[in-house]
């Protein structure tokens, strides 16, 4: 079992940027390959960015490659997604989420693939 709390959200003006944190407690923080997902009003929960168990390997959709990275420091058990050029279009709850039993070096990008999920923080930004 392992619980997700994230931090971070906020209003920001289109162009700018944020860095969300997610602390994690409970089991053993390495033992989870890590995710973001958002899910904007109206529309269905999208995943964003994900790494592996090893960390080594990082995925992000292509709507934000380029612009967002995902990144972890196991000594604080906390993965981080920061977030570039932001868009209006960016506006929605991002969650963190993690998933157990992956292979070493494989992030996962389903929603499905995930145990446990973070209650959300709101980022939004105007244009």
């Amino acid at each position: 079992q392992v619980t997700l709390v994230e931090s971070g959200g906020g209003l920001v003006q289109a162009g700018g940027s944020l860095r969300l944190s997610c602390a994690a407690s409970g089991r053993t923080f390495s033992s989870y390959a890590m995710g973001w997902f958002r899910q904007a009003p109206g529309k269905e929960r999208e995943f964003v960015c994900a790494s592996s168990r090893s960390r080594y390997v990082t995925y992000c959709a292509d709507s934000v490659k380029g612009r967002f990275t995902i990144s972890n420091d196991n000594a604080k058990d906390t993965v981080f997604l920061q977030m570039n050029s932001l868009k209006p279009e960016d506006t929605a709850v991002y969650y963190c989420a993690a998933s157990q039993g992956r292979s070493y070096n494989s992030p996962a990008r389903e929603q499905y693939d995930y145990n446990y999920w973070g209650q959300g923080t709101q980022v939004t930004v105007s244009s």
